[in-house]
């Protein structure tokens, strides 16, 4: 019996230190940003072809306050409710302190510079195809934008989602690189790729979950329900947009439709961003997403 409760202790203590092993945060080799210099007007088009204001700028804020980069904003889950951190310059309440580094790990592996992990609610699942470089650009340009000192609010999530170690294993299923859309593509369609699948992480609302929280891959952008609760994100693949390129690029332009109806919901701060973008990348967009494969499987019709 001793000897029973021996092997079950070792059996115990290694499976403990499998499961610290498998759960440790990843983070990016700091050799990757030698020689790196960031281009502040990357930085810039980043930031709006990567929506950080939509999420990061205070609930009521409009017009220029949305450079401020206080947080606040809640996003209610089936999981919980997480509210978005001050990202802003401030050094203390925002990301200040951070250096390039630690931005570039945030977006690729969802760690933060103390080694802990982000929830998902952060679309790290669509910016680990971001490059290093980017991340770079980008921690510039954040740097040249307001300081706020409004501290960050806690998320409303209870257990076991507040066990940030178990994130880890969470990650190990759904935090991967690579593309959803592959093969033989143009160069436009690459770039609208990489502004689609990485940047704006579109997905993230427009490709159903799975029980865990996982974006299903076999569902790609074929809509989702929406987390309100109230009707349905449509779906983006050819058999449920049929609009051409160009009606696409003008729609991310003006948000105007082809029939003149015009974009509402979270779409209209979609539009405030991409309206940023140059034409070439919106047309990029465009034709990236006429590309889409339509899945053989139906989307639920909830």
């Amino acid at each position: 019996m001793r000897r029973f409760f021996i092997f079950a202790a070792v059996v115990a203590v290694l499976v403990g230190l499998a499961g610290l092993v498998l759960t440790r945060p990843q983070t990016v080799d700091r050799t990757q940003l030698d020689g790196v210099t960031p281009d502040l007007a990357r930085g810039e088009t980043l930031f709006y072809a990567g929506g950080c204001a939509s999420c990061h700028s205070a609930p009521d804020a409009v017009g220029e306050d949305k450079l401020v980069l206080a947080g606040g904003r809640r996003f209610e889950t089936d999981f919980g409710t997480f509210v978005a951190p001050n990202i802003s310059s401030d050094p203390k309440a925002g990301i200040g302190s951070w250096s390039a580094l630690d931005l570039a790990n945030a977006l690729i592996h969802g760690t933060g510079p103390k080694g802990q992990h982000y929830y998902p609610a952060f679309p790290y699942t669509s910016y680990v195809n971001m490059t290093v470089e980017d991340a770079a650009s980008l921690h510039a340009f954040l740097a040249t934008l307001p300081a706020a000192a409004t501290e960050s609010i806690a998320h409303e999530v209870g257990f076991p989602i507040n066990i940030r170690r178990g994130v880890g294993g969470w990650k190990h299923l759904y935090l991967k690189p690579g593309w959803a859309v592959d093969g033989d593509l143009t160069n436009q369609q690459i770039q609208g790729r990489y502004l689609v699948e990485a940047l704006g992480h579109c997905a993230e609302c427009h490709t159903p979950r799975d029980g865990l929280g996982g974006l299903n891959r076999d569902l790609w952008l074929t809509g989702a329900p929406n987390p309100s609760g109230k009707g349905r994100i449509p779906g983006l693949t050819a058999d449920q947009l049929d609009w051409s390129e160009a009606d696409i690029a003008e729609y991310l332009k003006s948000g105007f439709t082809p029939d003149y109806d015009s974009a509402g919901g979270e779409m209209v701060e979609v539009i405030e961003n991409t309206s940023r973008l140059s034409d070439d990348e919106r047309l990029a967009i465009a034709a990236y997403l006429k590309a889409v494969p339509v899945p053989q499987s139906e989307p639920p019709s909830e």
